[in-house]
Parts: C-alpha cells; structure tokens; sequence
C-alpha cells in the first residue's frame, strides 16, 4: 500500500514541476535507503531523474530550486570548537572477531536498527540506546563503528576535550547541543570513555556541576527520540550512575580474546599478505594469551610490516615473534 501510494506521489511529481515537492520526493527516496528499501528508493530515483530533465529550464535567469544543506554540527558557544567528529561510513573499520555469543548481539541490535519500521507497526521499539564495556583494548570503540557501518550511519564521536568546559552550565548545554544535532541529522552517536560524564553521583569528591551533568545526560537519553542510535563506551562499567544502566536498551560486555579469536584475527589482520607454511597461527595465538584485540592487531601488522619492508614474499613466524616481544616492551 504505502508503495502504491508513493509511485502515484511521484508521479504527481513528474507531472507538476514544483521544486518543493521535489525535494519532498527526494528525502523520500534517500529515507527508503535508509530503511533498506533499495528496490522501491531505485524505482522512485529513476522516476525523480526522469521528472528533472523533463522539467529542466535552459533559462539561466529563471530562479533554481533551493540546494538543501546538512544539518550544522554541533559546536561549543565560548568559542566554536566542533563537539563531535564525524567519520563518514567509508571511514569506518568493521571487521570484528568475536566469541559467537556476543557477536549474536551486535547482530541483533543491526537487524533491529535495519527492522524498525516494521517493529513500530506492531509497537515495538528497536534496541536504539547501546552500552558497549569491557577491558582496555577489547574493541569498544570498534565495536561502535561497527555498528554504525553496519547500519549505514555516520558516527559523530564525541569529543569530550570540547564538551567540557570550566564555566558553570556550559557542558550541559554542550551536550544538549550535541543530542539536539544528532535528532536533527541521524547518526550514530558515539560517547567513549562515557564515564567522564556519567560518573555516579554522591561520591565524596563530587560537585554540584558533576551530578548536574549527569542528570543531564539522563534526560537526554530518556528523551531521545532520533532516527539514530546513541552509543556508549567505558572501561569502567561498575562506577556509572546507577540510573544510567536502565536508559540503555542493551549492554554489552565486550571480553578479552580467546586463544580461539586471537587466531582467527591473526588470520583476518595478515590475510593481504602470504604466511608462511611453517608458521601455525594457532599455536602461536596460544603464546598471545592475555593480550587485547587491539594488541594483537598491532602484532599482526606490525609483522607484515617488517615482512614487506625485508622484500620477502611471506611473513614468518620470526615477524611474528620480533613485533610481539615490541608490544611487550610498551606494556
């Protein structure tokens, strides 16, 4: 039905050349890409490319429709630093290794994302509200821009160097600039290291503008109602505000690789690159125990780096060896 109704809007659009039911038709279109509705958003495109050459004036002095532009980001009043930053989807890493278990649950949080019309029919609300913790280097912060790939949103990082500021109110109003902007302009906004703002309240050396802030970003989160989803970061999950656990929809722990996952992102981090018959990635994997994700995908490049620079055609388990033993003098 709503197809139906769409191709007759559009075909209304062809027949009357007015610039602002184009611009109706053309978010329409970029909405059901958004929506994964890529068969109907081609079909729609065609028909709007087709009603624009139609109705195009050679008359240079006839007014042209209005261009519209992306939503300002947010920046800080005092002196118009940017709040967040932005990192478009080509930006984005996205390849993960994860045990099975919480792999599933990045998953169903994208399908759900990807689902949410369809969930909103029945009254049901997409998990739009994820807080990702664990251990220094587990993959948090990857785990965010994975999320955001996946579901083909840009990421607009917070940056927490902005946000705060000395002057009493103005990181709360930095912040509610920030959840402003980001309901104006889906996105997938990411809070990392989330527990400089969200500490718990009543600590012995808190101040009145600490709980301020997180009662701030309380409300925010209660009252997000964007397009998009808000994604959260912290090593340490047990000093949070007790009230900020129930504004999350999901939370996801995010634990140190396995023996099982650090060979299988050796494999993933050298596989542009020949690996020696000699070298077993699994036995080795096993001398790595204890190491973070992103340790060990330091290692990996690290290797293939000192493989390519010695012009040979494989990496071997000597790369491997030399590139860990650098990690361990740096931690």
């Amino acid at each position: 039905m709503k197809a139906t109704l769409l191709r007759r809007l559009f075909a209304s659009a062809q027949a009357v050349p007015d610039p602002d039911l184009q611009a109706v038709c053309r978010a329409i279109v970029e909405d059901e890409k958004r929506l994964g509705h890529t068969k109907l958003a081609d079909e729609l495109e065609l028909k709007l490319a087709k009603t624009g050459a139609a109705h195009q004036v050679p008359d240079t002095k006839k007014a042209s429709a209005p261009i519209r532009k992306m939503a300002p980001l947010p920046s800080s009043r005092r002196d118009s630093a940017p709040l967040v930053q932005v990192l478009e989807h080509d930006q984005l890493r996205h390849h993960m290794v994860l045990p099975e278990t919480i792999e599933q649950r990045f998953f169903r949080i994208e399908k759900e994302y990807a689902a949410r019309s369809r969930l909103a029919k029945f009254g049901l609300q997409a998990r739009q509200r994820i807080l990702l913790y664990g251990p220094p280097g587990c993959g948090k912060s990857l785990g965010a821009e994975r999320i955001a790939w996946a579901t083909g949103l840009p990421l607009h990082k917070v940056r927490f160097d902005t946000l705060i500021s000395s002057y009493f109110g103005e990181t709360a109003n930095n912040l509610g600039k920030i959840f402003e902007a980001a309901e104006a302009q889906p996105c997938a906004l990411f809070l990392d290291e989330c527990d400089t703002i969200a500490r718990a309240r009543g600590a012995s050396n808190d101040v009145g503008e600490v709980s301020r802030v997180v009662n701030m970003l309380l409300q925010l989160l209660e009252d997000y109602r964007g397009d998009g989803l808000v994604i959260a970061a912290t090593n340490h999950y047990e000093s949070l505000d007790q009230a900020i656990y129930r504004r999350f929809d999901e939370a996801v722990e995010i634990p140190m690789p396995g023996i099982v996952e650090i060979a299988r992102l050796l494999d993933t981090s050298l596989s542009a690159l020949k690996v020696s018959r000699k070298l077993n990635l699994e036995q080795f994997a096993a001398s790595l125990d204890g190491f973070s994700f992103s340790e060990v995908e330091r290692i990996a490049q690290n290797s293939a780096k000192r493989s390519v620079m010695a012009n040979r055609k494989e990496v071997t388990l000597e790369d491997l060896e030399s590139a860990a033993q650098d990690v361990k003098r740096h931690f």
